[in-house]
Parts: structure tokens; C-alpha cells; sequence
């Protein structure tokens, strides 16, 4: 049975944990492991981690580092970074992961989607869809390879396309709110929501758990994944590690039970 999830999300760069803001100018915040070891500690519901290197520089997974955070994890995991084929992210799943994500190239190869699915399973596959407003009229056009090049499709196209080739879930970036911690779109998450019936997770915008009920509140169960909330405390922004207690939990996925 499906339910709501809160999920952090780790953003790997140059092998550190950094975090950006409009998926530029990255703060190194850390040590991937020790992170996750926290987040064990923590009992968070699911942890994504993306290597924001892997595609743009043109290189495969850092399997070394894979092994490393799977042996380390103790909650599901899913990964996304420099997977081209399906014989990669078997490796991966191989390695302990329960999930491979994939964003740039489920946009220029779409039939890997296809192909993962035959290889893992639909649930083990997740689409990455780095969304950014239309600045003239309304809508969201995908972006690839960290938001710098433009592809001329739509969010919900590429959401369409995924759910029709096999993937298991999709996530959904906003370029517009990372790392800017005012609150997630709702009118993306509203037309993602609309547009498929796979599982969602919404990332980008968070700011307060009270940000999450209002996802909750807007779109039911689907997950809420965020990256300075979990990682930043205060209005310096200080470098914490942090994660809902059990009640703070409870309180915020109160209105999808309701």
C-alpha cells in the first residue's frame, strides 16, 4: 500500500555532499556516508542520492561509491547519475540499491526506459524530470544535463512517455525552487499529479515540514523530498543533518489519512 513518504535528498559532487540553489553555485555540506549514517540513525523513510557530475562530465557511475553508501544504508535507496545503460543500473541494483534513476537520458534515449524495466522491474525504475517555469506564457518545459540544455518538452510529456514505456515512478525537480526554500510548487505538482497515476515525488522548494502537509494536503500520497531542509538549520543556515521525529511525522501526513 502506497503512503506518503519524506525523503532526503543528497546531491553528490566532486565525491562530497554539496547543495545548490537553482542547480548552481554548490556549498559543500559534507561527507556523503557519515550522512547517511545519520539519516540510518534518523529512520528516514527513503534517501535519494544524485551525482550531479556523472552525465555532464560523461562518465559511468562511481560503483565504488555505490557499494559504499548501499552497504551503509539501512532504508531503501535510489540513485541517479551517468546511468546510459540497462546493464548499468542492473549493477547497481546488484550492488543493494532498490532504485535507479535516470533524467537526461530517459529525455535523448527514452527506450532505456523500456530496457530497464525488462531488466529490473518497473518498480526499480525512477524517471528524473528537471522541470523549469515557461517565463512567457503557462507550463513546464524538461530541462537535461543539470538544467543547461533546453529539450522543447513538456513536463507532463515526458511524465507521459515514462509511465507508457515502464517506469516505476517518477521524480520531479523544480530548477526554478532548488535550494531556495519557499515552498514546493503546488501548480507543478497539481499538473504532474493530473497527468500520471505512477507514484510521485516532488523536490525542490521546501523550506518547513509545514511545506510537506501542504503537498500532502494538495496531491495525496506521493513522496516530498528535499535537500537544505534536511541538511541546513536556522536562518544562517548552518550545517545540521536533520529529519522529522516519528510525531513530527505523523503531523504532517495527518490530512492524507483524514
Amino acid at each position: 500500500m502506497l503512503r506518503p513518504r519524506i525523503q532526503p535528498c543528497l546531491l553528490v559532487h566532486q565525491g562530497g555532499l554539496f547543495k545548490t540553489v537553482g542547480f548552481s553555485d554548490p556549498r559543500y555540506v559534507g561527507d556523503p556516508i557519515n550522512a547517511i549514517k545519520i539519516f540510518n540513525e534518523k529512520e528516514a523513510d527513503e534517501l535519494i542520492v544524485l551525482d550531479i557530475d556523472a552525465t555532464v562530465e560523461g562518465r559511468a557511475p562511481d560503483m565504488k561509491l555505490i557499494r559504499n553508501m548501499a552497504v551503509e544504508c539501512r532504508m531503501p535507496l535510489c540513485y541517479g547519475g551517468g546511468v546510459r545503460t540497462a546493464a548499468q543500473a542492473a549493477e547497481i541494483v546488484a550492488a543493494g540499491v532498490e532504485k535507479v534513476a535516470i533524467g537526461s537520458a530517459a529525455v535523448e534515449t527514452p527506450e532505456l526506459i523500456d530496457e530497464m524495466a525488462v531488466e529490473l522491474g518497473s518498480q526499480s525504475v525512477v524517471v528524473v524530470i528537471d522541470v523549469k517555469k515557461n517565463r512567457l506564457g503557462s507550463g513546464y518545459h524538461a530541462r537535461i544535463r543539470n538544467a543547461r540544455k533546453k529539450v522543447g518538452v513538456s513536463a507532463e510529456d515526458v511524465a507521459s512517455e515514462a509511465e507508457a514505456r515502464g517506469a516505476g515512478e517518477i521524480l520531479v525537480n523544480s530548477i526554478d525552487r532548488d535550494g531556495r526554500m519557499e515552498g514546493y510548487d503546488l501548480e507543478l505538482a497539481t499538473r504532474l499529479r493530473a497527468t500520471t497515476r505512477l507514484p510521485l515525488t516532488f523536490l525542490g522548494g521546501a523550506g518547513s515540514l509545514q511545506d510537506m502537509a501542504s503537498l500532502f494536503n494538495r496531491c495525496g500520497v506521493v513522496g516530498a523530498a528535499a535537500g537544505s531542509l534536511f541538511v541546513f538549520k536556522g536562518a544562517l543556515r548552518g550545517v545540521l543533518i536533520n529529519y522529522p521525529t516519528p510525531a513530527q511525522k505523523e503531523e504532517v501526513t495527518r490530512c492524507v489519512r483524514e
